[in-house]
């Protein structure tokens, strides 16, 4: 990974103040080659419920989440519509080498992407074996993710699910304040809830009544905060994380 500082002069201007560079799919290139993927990048911003990727579309962009969060679900025939994945800065968001979209995409909160046309990135990728390792990891990453998300589902009580969910989006929706925790600058969180009690029912295969329950008895026992029943409060991830099972 390049460790050029952001402020390089080499550094193209759209990249140099980017908080998700080095963690991202950007991380592993050089100025000069990150000169040359911002010359097909455009930075977009979409309000929440903006739909981003249609179930079925044909592939033709991809994108950095920059910030906010995007919910990913699957639709039934009948209408039924299944929350299966939520992404965070600074995940990618596309399906590599796909030609149909097998998701819809929709911001879940107000988000900014980092969007580059699909032609553009593989030929990048094919002259820098690099990036596409870069992506392949995140990938792996997100299977691995998705599979830790099975035995959540499958395993654990309401409260362990609510308390696994709080968790997912403490540490994954600021990555500013995710990187001060791995350096332990500090132990708190605080966000506005992305989603609806009926999406996050949707998300644990739980009730609104139980979700809402379970938040209530966390809040009771000073687990979380809840201000304008949308912005929490976390005061200790760690004990939060003891909820988790």
């Amino acid at each position: 990974m390049s460790r050029q500082d952001i402020h390089n002069s080499q550094t193209p201007v759209l990249c140099r103040n980017c908080e998700v560079r080095h963690r991202g799919l950007c991380g592993v290139l050089e100025p000069d080659q990150l000169l040359e993927l911002s010359k097909h990048t455009r930075m977009v911003r979409q309000e929440a419920g903006s739909e981003l990727i249609a179930d079925d579309a044909d592939v033709t962009t991809y994108a950095n989440v920059m910030t906010g969060v995007v919910k990913l679900t699957k639709m039934l025939e009948d209408g039924r519509q299944q929350v299966v994945g939520l992404q965070f800065a600074p995940d990618f968001l596309g399906r590599l080498y796909g030609r149909q979209s097998r998701l819809t995409a929709e911001a879940a909160s107000d988000v900014e992407l980092c969007r580059i046309p699909k032609v553009a990135l593989e030929a990048i990728m094919a002259a820098n074996p690099a990036l596409e390792h870069r992506l392949h990891e995140q990938t792996l990453r997100e299977l691995d993710e998705a599979r830790d998300w099975m035995v959540t589902l499958g395993r654990k009580t309401a409260e362990e699910k609510v308390a696994s969910f709080l968790f997912l989006i403490a540490t994954h929706i600021d990555p500013v304040a995710q990187i001060q925790r791995e350096l332990g600058e500090r132990g708190d969180a605080e966000f506005d809830l992305p989603l609806s009690r009926a999406d996050i029912a949707d998300f644990l295969g739980l009730t609104i009544e139980t979700v809402s329950r379970q938040l209530t008895k966390l809040r009771k026992a000073g687990v979380i905060a809840v201000e304008n029943n949308r912005r929490f409060v976390i005061p200790d991830i760690e004990r939060l994380e003891t909820y988790c099972g």
